[in-house]
């Protein structure tokens, strides 16, 4: 049996006071003019508005030819000169018949020619299907098929992944050839892209002046974590919008400032955050190719960086690593993504002197974003978008109803399923595949007709409009009567010395309710695990019910190109040593820690003669 233990609440989670709102307002004071500018954005843009990410492009060409918009390792170009190169890969893809409403889908890896590509295709009023070089086989052939491209671009390092599939030239497409760094030359079947748009002109199109706002601009895929991915519609409109909300009227970026962007550009922190944080202001864009926690604040110092974008686990890698005298030898002032965990947000903050964290919320396909505008820690921010958050039962996955078969808002400091308005102003883009899109939507939620959208996310109501990012929904789940956010759990887990990673998710025992916690770990390099320490630290930190039962010892943990955690195949194989080859722990006894789950151990729990 299982020893019963006094458990500690966590932390009180962070409130949102009128005097946090004040002390933002007045940091914002001397940016006055850039963020009325951001505002100003914001309230005149409209879905119907002929504007759009080519035509930004192309001010910045004009007004600040000779500023410079994107660096690259030891190169770098002008706006006027990367307007140019956009506008001859534009003629490329226009004489093979690319137009309004066509694809181009662009397999490449982060460089300047990839955001260069996607330029183009904007300008025509096309739509850039960017995809994720990671994927091959069944799961990248499905992509392509989602976007249906007239024409697909490829660059010499992801080679290998296209031909892991059928969409090979002769297949009913154009295919382009970049040769990346390495210059390679284009194999048989291929436009070699660099030569063609050598030949070409490098006047601006007519096509990006009739693009309105509401048009579909790129495809952003997602991660595939629960099953094939999707392709979410990403519009001018919302790219225009973030350009103004998080770019003008919150980062308040400069012209001399210059943006470091490691993450992928088939992500919307790069393309839409970053990019847009960036021309917002006519500053730079400083590209490399992949994240390496080793070499980043080398890097951000290669290229003077003032700002960069993250995702959370990006900062937790930075921050295991060990202290470094240069720690704060950078000029970063300012960075900006989600995902950073309330538990190491103030300990990265003061390491590594970053003067301000704003975190942020949304998702590819969703139509509402929130902001850190006012720069208050753990909190992923404000939005002045109709939302609600609502009571979510995690036995049933659904949202509770009333007796009206009405959704129920949750208190203020309450954890519920965050879900948006839609309407004309904010519209669902929803993804390639109507019937998914469908399946997102939830109608007649307060009343008869209104349509709000299934954010899938359980977030904390802070106060003043502000949310804290909680848990997926496939994330949380209930043991012992109560609801187990895998986040805090994780959170837990990484404050543990020896810990670098765990991945927290619910499974099924024999003979009891809802699902145990159970955490797949990595360790620290030299570390071992000791069972009574961790069961200690865990047990003096979460809520009894909360305490993972089971733990896995991996020796890397599997991630996506965004460093979220692959949980699927983690939940399937759950605690079996007969599935599992690698090392298993199971806490029988609180007192005694984690011990060893052998053989025999696990039929007794399948045969319940050991009750957890």
């Amino acid at each position: 049996m299982c020893a019963s233990s006094t458990s500690n609440a966590p932390e009180a989670p962070k409130k949102v006071g009128l005097r946090d709102i004040a002390r933002g307002a007045l940091q914002a004071l001397p940016d006055l003019i850039t963020l009325n500018k951001g505002l100003f954005g914001l309230a005149t843009l409209k879905p119907d508005s002929k504007l759009s990410i080519g035509l930004v492009l192309e001010r910045w060409a004009k007004q600040t030819p000779h500023a410079i918009a994107v660096r690259w390792q030891d190169q770098q170009w002008t706006y006027a000169e990367f307007n140019s190169w956009a506008n001859r890969l534009a003629a490329s893809f226009a004489a093979r018949g690319v137009g309004y409403g066509d694809t181009v889908a662009i397999l490449a890896e982060n460089s300047p020619m990839q955001l260069a590509c996607v330029a183009a295709a904007v300008k025509l009023g096309g739509i850039a299907g960017m995809l994720n070089y990671n994927q091959r086989g069944e799961t990248l052939s499905h992509s392509i098929g989602l976007v249906k491209p007239k024409v697909l671009v490829l660059s010499a390092e992801c080679r290998t992944a296209l031909e892991s599939t059928p969409c090979l030239p002769g297949s009913g497409m154009t295919f382009f050839w970049t040769g990346g760094d390495t210059h390679a030359p284009a194999p048989e079947g291929y436009i070699d892209l660099d030569r063609d748009s050598g030949r070409q002109r490098s006047i601006n199109p007519s096509s990006t002046r009739q693009v309105i706002a509401r048009q579909p601009c790129y495809y952003i895929f997602t991660s595939g974590t629960t099953g094939m991915p999707k392709a979410s519609v990403m519009t001018h409109y919302r790219w225009l919008a973030s350009m103004a909300g998080v770019g003008n009227a919150t980062m308040r970026l400069k012209s001399d400032d210059i943006f470091y962007c490691c993450l992928p550009l088939y992500h919307n922190n790069a393309l839409t955050v970053a990019w847009g944080c960036v021309l917002s202001a006519g500053a730079t864009l400083a590209i490399d190719r992949k994240f390496s926690a080793s070499q980043f604040w080398d890097r951000i110092r290669h290229y003077d960086a003032t700002a960069f974008t993250y995702i959370g686990e990006l900062l937790r890698y930075l921050l295991n690593r060990d202290p470094c005298p240069r720690d704060q030898d950078h000029r970063v002032r300012l960075i900006t993504g989600n995902g950073l965990r309330p538990e190491i947000w103030q300990q990265f903050q003061k390491r590594f002197g970053i003067e301000r964290i704003y975190e942020f919320y949304g998702a590819s396909e969703s139509n509402i974003g929130f902001i850190n505008a006012f720069g208050v820690s753990e909190t992923a921010g404000f939005s002045p978008l109709p939302f609600a958050i609502v009571e979510f039962d995690a036995d049933s996955d659904e949202p509770v109803k009333n007796a009206k078969g009405h959704l129920v808002k949750v208190k203020k400091g309450g954890v519920g399923l965050l879900i948006s308005e839609v309407s004309e102003r904010r519209p669902f883009d929803g993804y390639t595949d109507p019937a998914a899109g469908e399946k997102k939507l939830l109608r007649n939620v307060f009343k008869q007709g209104d349509c709000y959208f299934n954010t899938g996310d359980l977030v904390r109501d802070q106060g003043l409009r502000h949310i804290q990012f909680v848990d997926r929904v496939g994330d949380t789940f209930r043991w012992k009567g109560e609801n187990v956010a895998s986040t805090e759990v994780e959170g837990a887990l990484a404050r543990f010395d020896s810990i670098e990673h765990g991945a927290v998710y619910g499974v099924n025992v024999p003979g009891c309710d809802g699902r145990a916690g159970m955490a797949a770990i990595t360790l620290k390099a030299g570390h071992s695990l000791d069972g009574s320490a961790l069961a200690q630290h865990l047990t003096g930190t979460l809520p009894a019910y909360a305490v993972p039962l089971f733990i896995r010892v991996q020796a890397a943990q599997e991630t996506t190109g965004t460093f979220k955690y692959r949980k699927v195949e983690l939940k399937q194989e759950g605690f079996d040593p007969e599935r599992i080859s690698e090392p298993l722990f199971v806490l029988v006894d609180r007192a005694r820690g984690y011990e060893p789950l052998t053989h025999d151990v696990h039929q007794h729990i399948q045969n319940k003669s050991i009750k957890l």
